[in-house]
This record gives structure tokens, sequence and C-alpha cells, in this order.
């Protein structure tokens, strides 16, 4: 008799786990196996013992994946050509003009002090357009283009040559330069200096517009912005007259950058100068360029305190007297008086966000000072 199949009596069905091997098997390793990890451990050794060693001449880089410079070094720079001609022009230059200074009684020493100031202005230039070059390629600086700091020492110096250039002839003429109308011409050179190197430095590049430094108003709100600030120099000139009593008494009276007024003629020259010429080129530099950069990289607050600080400075760089101790008790007097100016100028200029408002309030305000020495001296006979 046979009995029927049963289920699992015979072949496995589809879904039954299939018979484990023997120990004796499951123990045994594969020795093909063996030898595949034995070749990847060997390889890996071997390509560990060849790995690429960091290389010692590897410039590091930055945040913006840029070379990190130094203050000394070519490499990574963009143009190592200018950054080699700025340093050599400027320390030739310096020292080209501490050698004319020295010897002020020497015949040559004008022409070395001429050529000492040509070749620091080249390489005040070159240095800042170097830096521009380079703070252009990094996305992540808020402001990129070069220190305005570096930018007034190639105004200052590209001034002193200009003018001299242009008023020694004009002295040969007749023109005093230290005249009204001499000041006026010199002037003039100034702040076509001023935009230049702006223009050159700052808008040429791409590193800030004409509108981003505040020639953004239509007329109509030009004029606005222009009687605005025109409005605003009037408690400034108070507080400066209160502090110019203060002023008297500790160090002394400040020296005026101007001729006495001793006629109409001579007042007309000085209000050009002081009130439209001045403004103008100064307002560009100092607010519309110089705020604006510290803005973005340090903030309103402090850019309106770093701003005045600096206009302030830039006012004594040039003074001169005939002695130590006169020369540091103007240098003194006028640094403090122009201060609240400085930070009035700051303020509306960022407030209005309009040159035209600090070049109102900067016109006015020197139109004021102006005509108050005048109608002072008219009063002493």
């Amino acid at each position: 008799m046979t009995r029927p199949d049963l289920p699992g009596a015979g072949a496995p069905d589809d879904g039954a786990e299939p018979d484990a091997p023997p120990a004796d098997e499951a123990a045994s390793p594969d020795p093909a196996a063996g030898d595949d990890a034995l070749a990847l451990d060997a390889d890996a050794g071997a390509n560990a013992d060849h790995a690429p060693e960091p290389d010692p001449d590897a410039i590091p880089l930055d945040a913006d994946g840029q070379p990190r410079l130094t203050l000394f070094g070519l490499s990574g720079r963009r143009v190592p050509a200018v950054y080699l001609v700025a340093w050599i022009a400027s320390i030739l230059g310096a020292g080209i003009l501490v050698v004319s200074i020295l010897g002020s009684g020497n015949p040559f020493a004008r022409w070395l002090f001429v050529a000492g100031l040509a070749i620091l202005a080249i390489g005040l230039l070159a240095a800042a357009g170097s830096q521009g070059i380079e703070r252009g390629h990094r996305p992540s600086l808020p402001f990129r283009g070069p220190s305005p700091v570096l930018a007034f020492g190639v105004v200052v110096t590209v001034t002193l040559l200009a003018t001299l250039v242009t008023l020694v002839p004009l002295s040969g003429l007749g023109v005093d330069p230290g005249g009204p109308l001499g000041t006026v011409v010199s002037l003039a050179v100034t702040t076509l200096v001023f935009v230049g190197i702006v223009r050159m430095l700052v808008v040429g590049p791409g590193a800030l517009s004409w509108s981003e430094i505040g020639f953004s108003r239509p007329i109509g709100g030009a004029v606005a912005d222009l009687a605005t600030g025109a409005l605003l120099a009037v408690p400034v000139v108070v507080v400066e007259i209160i502090l110019l009593a203060l002023l008297v008494s500790l160090v002394g009276r400040p020296s005026s950058p101007l001729p006495p007024a001793t006629s109409i003629s001579s007042l007309i020259f000085n209000l050009l100068s002081a009130a439209i010429l001045a403004p103008l080129g100064e307002e560009i530099f100092f607010r519309g360029f110089t705020t604006t950069a510290w803005a973005r990289a340090y903030g309103q607050r402090s850019a309106i305190i770093r701003g005045a600080l600096f206009f302030s400075f830039a006012h004594i760089a040039t003074l001169f007297a005939t002695s130590f101790s006169t020369g540091l008790s103007a240098a003194v007097a006028q640094y403090i008086a122009l201060l609240p100016a400085g930070l009035a100028l700051g303020w509306v200029f960022l407030a209005r966000r309009s040159i035209w408002a600090s070049i109102g309030l900067h016109g006015t305000y020197n139109a004021l000072i102006v005509l108050l020495a005048y109608a002072g001296s008219v009063a002493r006979g």
C-alpha cells in the first residue's frame, strides 16, 4: 500500500529555506575571496604609501578662493609688476624728498623736490591701483575698492605737483600764489584732482558708481537737498563759534586757509574758493567715496565718526608754520574746530543719500565763515 506524499516529505516547496551547509563547509573560508581581500589590502597600502604630500610652495587661499597676499610678496598677485612699481617708486620718491628737504640751501634742491614728488605720486597711484585690482576680485568684501587713506595720499602728492606746475608760471606773470586769485587757481586744481582720482581709482574700476557716490537725484531733488544742507549749516556755524571761543583761550586761534579779504573783489574770490570749489571736490572724495566705502565696511555710525576724524586730519596735513609749537597749536585748534562740521556733513549725506545735501551744507558753512571774517575785519577797520 502506498501512502500519499505529505508536504515536506519530498522536495521542498518554493517558500522553504534552503538547507544550511554543513558546519565544516560554513567554517572554511573561500580561497578566492581571501586572495581578493589581500589584494585590496595591498593596493590600499600602496596608495597610502604613495599619497601626495602637501606642496610647501602652494599659496594658501582666502574665503573667496583667492591667494592670501602678503605685504612684501608678489606671489598670487594679479598684476605683480604694478605692485613692484608701487614699492620701488614710493621708497625712491620719499627718499628723494627727504634729501631735497635736508639740502634746501642747494640750488638743485627744488628740482629734486619736484622729481621726488612726481616719483612718489607714481608709487602711491600704483599702490592704490594694485589694491583696487586685488579687492575687486574678492566678492566677500563689502567695499571692493582702494583704501580712502591711500587714495588721499595720491591726491596730496598729485595736487602738490599739479599746483606747482600751474602756479609757478602764473607767479611769473605777477599772480600771487597766496593771494585770492592764486587760491582760486589752487583750489580749482585740487578739485580737478579729487574728481579725477575718484574717477580713476573708484568709478572706473566699478567699485562705486556716480549714483552710489550720491549723484542720483533729479534736478528738483538736488535743489531740495542743497537747500536742506544750507539750512543745517546755520546751527553748525553757531556750534563752531562757541567752540572757537573756547579754543582761542586754550590753544589760540586756528589759522585760516584763505587769504584775508581786503576788498570786495578779494571777498568774491574767497567765496568762489570756499563756497563752490572746495565743497565740490571735498564732498565727492570725503563723503561720496570715503563715507560710502566705510559705511559699507563698518556701518553708518562708524563711517560718520571715521569720516569726520579723517576730514579734520586732511585739513591739517598740509599746514606750514614757522615753528613746531606754533604749528602744533594751529593744527590742534583747526582739527577740533572742524569736527562738528565733519560729523554734520557725514550725517546729512547718509541721511539724504545725496551728495548735494553735503555740498549745500559745506558751501553755506564756508560762505558764512568767510562773510563773518570779512565783517569782523571791516568792523576792526
